[in-house]
């Protein structure tokens, strides 16, 4: 895990040893599981360090995380576990929601939960659009995380409703962003959000230039939103 220590560092991570040993579980275990269901396409061990684990490591620089570890993070269609597994790992004294509406990711996700020890951790089954009106989960979280392949504006829609008032929602995006932020500005309005901030993340080792896309919660997300499964991606919110 030479590229990943080395690169970690360059974000003002130190990955000790034990760090290093829960990554190579999480490696190993993902590339078991994926023999058996479409977790990734992407399981080469250089390629696994860098495109997965230092890509979800790169949320910190969005993240201001208060002494006493009195911080709760939800990981919005979390897949395979990213960025949510790997900001725990470094982090373990955070509260992590897994949230996977696919059955089989999200008995991935439980077992290496097991296999890495972790604790403060619930794996969520189900899906944004309703999970979102849970009393249990709804404005709940200190940040949401989304690592998810949608526009900005559905994005907004389905994660900004578990942020708290005052708390965040972080957006990884890579590519040429701005018309798509421009395009969501009204939608974070309409959520109760605010554009804050926009971090590029540039690394050698990612190829491809990084965003973290930082929309603060500034008001209680309506009723009405997220509206019913599909809807969001379908028919993104405008101004």
């Amino acid at each position: 895990m030479d590229k990943l220590h080395s690169a970690a560092a360059k974000l003002g991570i130190t990955l000790t040893e034990e760090h290093l040993r829960q990554f190579c579980t999480y490696y190993r275990e993902l590339v078991l599981w994926n023999r058996r269901i479409n977790l990734t396409a992407i399981t080469g061990f250089e390629e696994v360090q860098v495109k997965h684990f230092l890509d979800s490591l790169t949320v910190v620089r969005a993240l201001e995380l208060p002494p006493d570890n009195n911080f709760s993070v939800i990981d919005v269609g979390s897949g395979a576990g990213f960025p949510g597994i790997p900001l725990k790992i470094i982090y373990p004294g955070i509260r992590l929601a897994l949230l996977e509406a696919t059955g089989k990711k999200a008995e991935f996700l439980a077992h290496i939960v097991r296999e890495l020890k972790l604790e403060g951790i619930e794996v969520v089954r189900g899906r944004a659009e309703e999970t979102a009106h849970e009393e249990k989960y709804r404005e709940k979280f200190s940040v949401a995380l989304s690592r998810a392949v949608a526009g900005l504006s559905s994005l907004a829609e389905l994660a900004l409703p578990f942020a708290e008032v005052g708390g965040l929602f972080v957006a990884q995006k890579k590519g040429d962003i701005q018309q798509e932020i421009d395009r969501a500005v009204g939608a974070m309005a309409k959520l109760g959000g605010r554009l804050k901030e926009v971090i590029t993340v540039e690394l050698e080792e990612l190829v491809e230039r990084r965003y973290l896309v930082i929309i603060e919660k500034i008001g209680p997300t309506p009723a009405d939103y997220p509206r019913r499964p599909g809807i969001p991606v379908k028919r993104p919110l405008s101004s």
